[in-house]
């Protein structure tokens, strides 16, 4: 007698690859199940790397230093990612007080809910909200003011390794670039609804791309001749032709940085970077108890001008008690161990 039920899930095989390293983002199971290959994880960090579908949260302690979080306090992570953060801002309550966490992502969202939930963070002491951060004065009127404060603007790992989004030059995949896939027009669609003039004014603006008119030039006269520019892998080649004039012994760094910096811009476009921290800057003041503390990471130079410039501004008109007179960098070891932390800097705020 067959005592499985007709319902029984049959058996998946795992992922088959060549070689004895898995090398494509879907072929790194081990990366994408932390719990069960605990001794994968830590080698891959150990060489400097991040897990496939992880992301290692950055500058943990110096953060927790400047929150100086109290059990019983109310704090807000404003962008949940992977979690890292908010499970150790909710260690430091130790039961006591609760937590409201924002991200637009709805893929990785709902992940990071799940392993929170697993992890004993559950509603009585964890909020997550599916909503833009620049709309914190609407989470603030359902949760009253907030103790403590983190934003961290960087994206996450995730994002980046998934072929599928769009993030990175390095693997080929749809150019998409939104942090919400479901919301906006992808970076594809982006380039066909701009002129060639806009196209130079962005890269120069969001990441002071230094090739910016040249590179234009062959995005729009591909584009011209029915080549749009679909992949992550077409903008790389467009670039690559863009600055076949470099010198060849320093053409292949040329082409990695300005790849870095376009797909920069087109991400802080396509996602209205700049205007949702701007939004976010300006109404943070008006979540914030009497005392309360705010760190935020940043990770270019555009991001942390906004940043500085509007807590001085509010300090000098005694709205913040105090405010970061300097970035806090990351250390020499934790660079180490995560080479994608090299241009972090934190900045804190106090409010009066």
């Amino acid at each position: 007698m067959n005592n499985q039920s007709n319902d029984a899930v049959p058996h998946k095989r795992r992922v088959r690859y060549k070689g004895t390293h898995p090398k494509k983002f879907h072929e790194k199971y081990k990366e994408a199940n932390p719990e069960k290959y605990a001794d994968t994880i830590e080698k891959v960090i150990a060489k400097g790397s991040t897990p496939a579908g992880m992301h290692i949260s950055i500058m943990v302690d110096e953060i927790l230093e400047v929150l100086k979080i109290q059990p019983g306090e109310q704090g807000l992570d404003a962008t949940l990612g992977y979690g890292g953060h908010t499970k150790a801002m909710l260690g430091c309550l130790n039961g006591q007080g609760h937590m409201y966490a924002l991200d637009i992502d709805p893929i990785e969202s709902v992940k990071t809910k799940a392993r929170l939930e697993a992890q004993g963070f559950g509603k009585d002491i964890l909020t997550i909200k599916h909503i833009n951060f620049a709309k914190i004065g609407e989470v603030s009127k359902e949760a009253g003011k907030f103790d403590f404060v983190l934003a961290d603007l960087g994206v996450s790992s995730m994002q980046i390794d998934n072929p599928e989004r769009g993030f990175s030059y390095k693997v080929d995949g749809p150019l998409d670039l939104r942090l919400n896939p479901e919301q906006g027009e992808s970076a594809a669609e982006r380039l066909k609804n701009i002129t060639r003039e806009e196209f130079v004014y962005m890269m120069q603006e969001n990441s002071d791309e230094p090739y910016a008119v040249e590179i234009a030039k062959v995005v729009f006269d591909d584009m011209r001749r029915g080549k749009y520019i679909e992949t992550t892998t077409d903008l790389k080649k467009a670039i690559e032709k863009a600055l076949i004039y470099v010198p060849a012994k320093e053409r292949t760094e040329a082409v990695k940085k300005s790849c870095a910096r376009v797909f920069q811009a087109l991400r802080i476009d396509v996602n209205s970077e700049f205007e949702v921290l701007y939004e976010f800057l300006e109404k943070l003041p008006d979540v914030l108890n009497p005392g309360a503390r705010v760190a935020i990471l940043t990770f270019h130079s555009g991001e942390d001008r906004l940043v500085k410039k509007s807590f001085k501004q509010l300090a000098k008109e005694g709205i913040y008690s105090a405010v970061s007179d300097e970035v806090i960098r990351p250390t020499a070891a934790e660079c180490a161990r995560n080479p994608r932390a090299k241009s972090t800097k934190l900045r804190w705020a106090i409010r009066a």
